[in-house]
C-alpha cells in the first residue's frame, strides 16, 4: 500500500474534449489534483460540470471520440496517457475500482450478481473455482446486502435500486484496489443503507485506499471527504478542505449549491429563487375529499428459489385532494410495490385500491383505461422510461393524443414544455441529448399533458444534483398550487420529504410503522425504525464539531 505522503494518482492540466457533429466540445479544461492513500477527494458540481468525465479518464473510459491531454496523468508513477486497451484492462478493477452511477445499466442483465462479482475475482486470479462462491457472498455481506447467498443467485432486474448499487460496490472492491472511484455511490439508497455504504467507504479509506468521491449530496461529501473540489463548466472553481469549502465558501457558485440544500430553508420556501415556467391554471373543477384510498393491501412474490415472500402487508392510507403524501423507507421496504398497486400495474393479493372514488384494483384493464389519464407516473429514471427513438415533441405529444387533444400539436407541446421550464428548442431532440434535469422536467411535462389529478413520483429527484433537485422541488410545489394536484411522493431523502410533503408514511419490511403530519413524525418519531431513519440523515453541520468550525 502506498505511503500517505505520496500521491497515488497525480493529475495536472487535464483537458478532455469530444468530437461531435457540432465540432469539438471541451468537457474538462485544465483540471489538476492528487489522490493520496487513506484520503478522500470529493468532486462536486452540477450535471455537465465535468465530474464524471474526469473520473472516467482515470480508468480509460472516456470513449473513442475523446481527446485526452494532460501535463501529468499518472498512477503510482505510471503514465496513463500511454496505456493500450489491454493495459487498461489490467488497471481497471485490480488497481483502480470504479463504482458507476447507474447500477442497472452497469450490471450485465443476463448474468447473476454472483457471476458479475466473480468475474472480477477470476480476471485478476484472486479466487479459485471452489473458493469463489464464498468470497462473493462475503463481499456482498460487506456491502450490507441482506441474505447475500440468495442475492448472489439473482439478476440485476430482480433487485431494488439500492441492492443493485450495493452489488456494484461489492464488485468494485472485490480486487482490493489501491484507488476507488465512487461516482454517486449513494444516489439510489435510503438514509440507513446510505450510512452503511458511507461506513464501508470510510473503512476502505481507513485501510489506506485512495478515494475519489463524486456526489451531488453535499451532506454525504461532508461526512467522508478530506478535500473538496467544486467543478463548473469543466473547470475547478474552488478547492480546499471539506470544512473550509462547506463552512466558508468563497466562490458564488459554491454558495449557490449550499443554498439549494432543502434543510437550509424553512418548509414551504423556494429553493432555487424565482419560479421558472409559465403558470397554468387548472381547467377542471377543484376536487375535495380523497383521491386515492388504499385499504389493507398485501402483495407477495415468488423468488428465484421458488419461495413466496410477502413484500407488502396490510398497508392502508388515504391521499386527499391537493395534498402531498411522502412514502419513505429503506430499499426493499415495499414502497414501489405499493405505488405500482396504486397505479394499477400490480394487483394486490388482498385489500383494495380506489382512485377518484372509483374501484381501481381488481378491475379489468378495459374498465380502468378510460380513467388512467387521471393518475400519472413520474419515473425515477426517465431515460429508461422514454423510447430513445422519439423526439421530445413526440414523447409529450403521445400523452396529448391519448386524451384526444386536437389542434396544433407542436404548440400544445411547447406550452407544457414552457410550464416545466424547458425551451421549445428541445422539441426535436431525443432523450439521450438531454441532461438529467431536462429529462426529469420532460417526464413531468409528459405526465401533466394527460391533465391528471394525481402524480405518483417515484424517487423523482434522487439522481439529480442539488441545484437541479431544488428546481424540480420548486416546480412540483408550484404545480400543486396552480393545478390542485395531489402527489404520492416516494423518496429515500427525508430532507426532501420534510421540505415538500404535508404528510408522511414510513414503511419497514412491507408494513407501515408510522404515519402522520411530516413535521410531527420527523421531529418526534415514535417508532424505533423511524428514529433510526432520522438519526441516519447526513447533515453538513454534524460533520464538523462546533469547536473546530472554520469562521469566515
Amino acid at each position: 500500500m502506498p505511503s500517505a505522503d505520496t500521491a497515488v494518482v497525480s493529475v495536472r492540466d487535464l483537458t478532455v474534449g469530444f468530437h461531435t457533429a457540432r465540432g469539438q466540445v471541451h468537457a474538462v479544461q485544465g483540471v489538476s489534483f492528487d489522490l493520496h492513500a487513506g484520503r478522500c477527494l470529493a468532486i462536486v458540481g452540477e450535471s455537465g460540470s465535468g465530474k464524471s468525465v474526469t473520473a472516467r479518464t482515470l480508468v480509460g473510459l472516456t470513449g473513442a471520440n475523446a481527446d485526452v491531454e494532460a501535463t501529468t496523468l499518472t498512477l503510482d508513477g505510471q503514465d496513463l496517457t500511454k496505456l493500450s486497451d489491454r493495459q487498461w484492462r489490467s488497471v481497471r478493477g485490480r488497481r483502480v475500482g470504479f463504482v458507476l452511477q447507474d447500477a442497472l445499466t452497469s450490471l450485465d442483465p443476463v448474468r447473476t450478481i454472483g457471476a458479475e462479482i466473480g468475474e472480477t475475482l477470476r480476471n485478476h486470479r484472486l479466487a479459485t473455482r471452489s473458493t469463489m462462491p464464498d468470497q462473493v457472498v462475503e463481499l456482498l455481506a460487506q456491502a450490507s446486502v441482506p441474505d447475500p447467498a440468495r442475492r448472489a443467485k439473482q439478476y440485476a432486474h430482480q433487485l431494488s435500486g439500492g441492492l443493485r448499487q450495493r452489488a456494484l460496490i461489492a464488485s468494485a472492491v472485490a480486487a482490493r484496489p489501491d484507488v476507488l472511484i465512487a461516482d454517486e455511490p449513494t444516489t439510489a439508497l435510503d438514509v440507513v443503507v446510505q450510512a452503511q455504504i458511507l461506513e464501508l467507504l470510510g473503512a476502505k479509506k481507513a485501510e489506506g485506499t485512495a478515494l475519489l468521491l463524486i456526489s451531488h449530496d453535499l451532506a454525504v461529501v461532508a461526512r467522508l471527504a478530506d478535500e473538496i473540489a467544486v467543478m463548473r463548466d469543466g473547470r475547478i472553481v474552488e478547492r480546499g478542505t471539506a470544512e473550509a469549502v462547506l463552512r466558508s465558501p468563497s466562490h458564488e457558485y459554491t454558495k449557490k449549491l449550499l443554498a439549494a440544500v432543502p434543510s437550509a430553508h424553512p418548509k414551504g420556501t423556494r429553493l432555487a429563487g424565482p419560479r421558472t415556467g409559465e403558470p397554468v391554471e387548472s381547467t377542471k373543477d377543484a376536487r375535495s375529499g380523497p383521491v386515492v384510498e388504499v385499504e389493507a393491501v398485501s402483495k407477495s412474490f415468488v423468488g428465484p428459489d421458488g419461495v413466496r415472500r410477502t413484500q407488502v402487508r396490510d398497508v392502508s392510507f388515504t391521499l386527499a385532494a391537493g395534498r402531498i403524501l411522502g412514502l419513505v423507507g429503506e430499499s426493499g421496504s415495499g414502497k414501489t410495490t405499493v405505488a405500482n398497486m396504486v397505479l394499477g400495474l400490480l394487483e394486490p393479493d388482498a385489500g383494495s385500491v380506489r382512485v377518484l372514488d372509483r374501484p381501481w384494483s381488481g378491475q379489468r384493464e378495459s374498465r380502468r383505461r378510460p380513467y388512467r389519464r387521471h393518475i400519472q407516473l413520474v419515473h425515477q429514471d426517465p431515460l429508461d422510461a422514454f423510447d430513445p427513438r422519439y423526439t421530445v415533441e413526440r414523447i409529450v405529444g403521445e400523452a396529448l393524443a391519448a386524451i384526444g387533444r386536437t389542434g396544433d400539436r407542436r404548440a400544445q407541446v411547447t406550452r407544457w414544455l414552457h410550464r416545466v421550464g424547458l425551451d421549445e428548442q428541445l422539441l426535436d431532440r431525443r432523450p439521450r441529448q438531454l441532461s438529467g434535469g431536462q429529462l426529469q422536467r420532460l417526464a413531468i411535462a409528459r405526465a401533466l399533458a394527460a391533465e391528471p389529478d394525481v402524480l405518483v413520483c417515484d424517487e423523482p429527484v434522487s439522481s439529480l444534483d442539488v441545484s437541479v433537485q431544488a428546481q424540480i422541488l420548486d416546480l412540483l410545489a408550484d404545480l400543486r398550487a396552480d393545478l390542485g394536484l395531489s402527489l404520492l411522493f416516494i423518496s429515500h431523502d427525508l430532507g426532501v420529504v420534510r421540505h415538500l410533503c404535508d404528510d408522511v408514511l414510513v414503511m419497514s419490511d412491507g408494513e407501515v410503522v408510522e404515519a402522520g403530519p411530516v413535521e410531527d413524525v420527523l421531529r418526534e418519531p415514535g417508532h424505533e425504525y423511524t428514529k433510526s431513519l432520522v438519526a441516519a440523515i447526513p447533515r453538513i453541520e454534524d460533520a464538523f464539531p462546533e469547536e473546530s468550525r472554520v469562521t469566515s
